[in-house]
């Protein structure tokens, strides 16, 4: 009975076994396979190479128009009448705001009177005058007589001159209670609306000749004693990338209204069809009489920015993207100077179908 029992003991061990082998072996032929395919990212690359030639230097600086003006008045007065907008094209002596001049228009009256007052008198000394020089020539005056009227006669015409120039004053005080456009342009901005009081040197408005643009860059003390008139210079305008050349035309020699710089004035040679506008800024690279550097010169747009740190993705041995920082110098145009962590002759990726990441593999065409 005992051993019977025994039996059946071992048997049920034995098939507890036969089941968990055989669950165990069904989750592992069940169990999916894990594979992943690496899809290989297709870039363009460059090597590195020196430039040749001189160095340079470079500076920063803004577009504006060749002609432009800041209108403003010398008198006092509400804002009756503005006729134009933002954008506006004007013609040269084109009325643009009017102010306020009831009171110039009284003063101009009065001066129109008192012109009319001393013409009177003139005329009746001028008579007076003539008289006399005949009276004295027929000894029927005396020379005091004579000297008496003759004075009378410059006082009067003294004053006709004297109410002619303040009337022209008058005048001139008018002309800035009616703005009117010096030359041909276009309004770039206002900063004033009817009802506005204006006031003596208040800016009013911007007018702009447009086609006309040239740069405007500042240059540092240590550099300004390296450009010459006429040098030729490359200006990368920042915000639509392009390049254009240019000539120095203007050199200031004082640094005390500009913060310690010199505004040095660049006219532009604009390709046709080039759309530039005021204010944007740009990047002038002067001509150096140093050689330039053993650095080499890579694209701007190729940079990898992360916070303070700038790289490059490069090709590793096996064809794989490695992301290297890099140590930069100057800018030239739309490129810029390395100068550690990258050298002459390394290959560097210029541009990639998808997005790079560190060890991603590399298709290269």
């Amino acid at each position: 009975m005992k051993t019977m029992k025994s039996n059946i003991k071992t048997t049920n061990i034995l098939g507890l076994f036969i089941v968990a082998a055989m669950l165990l072996s069904s989750c592992s032929d069940s169990k999916p396979e894990n594979k992943t395919t690496v899809t290989a990212v297709n870039v363009t690359v460059e090597k590195a190479s020196q430039p040749e030639g001189k160095g340079f230097f470079s500076a920063s600086g803004q577009i504006e128009a060749e002609n432009f003006a800041n209108i403003s008045t010398r008198m006092m007065g509400y804002v009756s009448k503005v006729y134009v907008k933002v954008g506006d094209k004007v013609r040269k002596g084109q009325a643009l705001i009017d102010i306020n001049n009831s009171d110039m228009e009284a003063r101009r009256a009065q001066t129109q009177a008192g012109i009319n007052q001393a013409k009177a008198s003139y005329i009746t000394a001028e008579k007076n005058y003539q008289r006399f020089q005949v009276l004295l020539e027929q000894k029927s005056a005396s020379q005091k007589e004579y000297d008496d009227v003759k004075t009378q006669y410059d006082i009067a015409k003294a004053q006709v001159e004297s109410a002619e120039q303040m009337q022209k004053e008058v005048d001139a005080m008018l002309s800035y209670t009616n703005i009117k456009a010096p030359f041909n342009g276009v309004i770039t901005s206002t900063s004033v609306k009817i009802g506005d009081m204006a006031k003596p040197g208040q800016y009013l408005l911007s007018l702009e000749a447009p086609g006309d643009f040239v740069a405007m860059a500042m240059i540092s003390e240590n550099d300004i004693p390296f450009i010459n008139k006429n040098d030729s210079v490359k200006v990368f305008v920042k915000s639509n990338g392009i390049n254009i050349t240019g000539t120095v035309s203007e050199i200031s020699t004082s640094s005390q209204n500009t913060g310690g710089q010199y505004l040095v004035k660049i006219h532009l040679a604009i390709p046709e069809g080039t759309r530039l506008y005021s204010g944007m800024f740009i990047s002038a690279a002067f001509p150096s009489n140093n050689q330039l550097s053993s650095q080499v010169l890579i694209p701007r747009d190729v940079i990898i920015t992360k916070g303070d740190l700038q790289g490059i993705y490069t090709v590793s041995a096996s064809n794989t993207a490695i992301l290297r920082w890099l140590k930069l110098g100057k800018s030239l145009g739309d490129k810029v100077e390395v100068l550690s962590g990258l050298s002459s002759g390394e290959t560097y990726i210029l541009s990639a179908e998808s997005k790079l990441y560190n060890g991603a593999k590399l298709n290269i065409k």
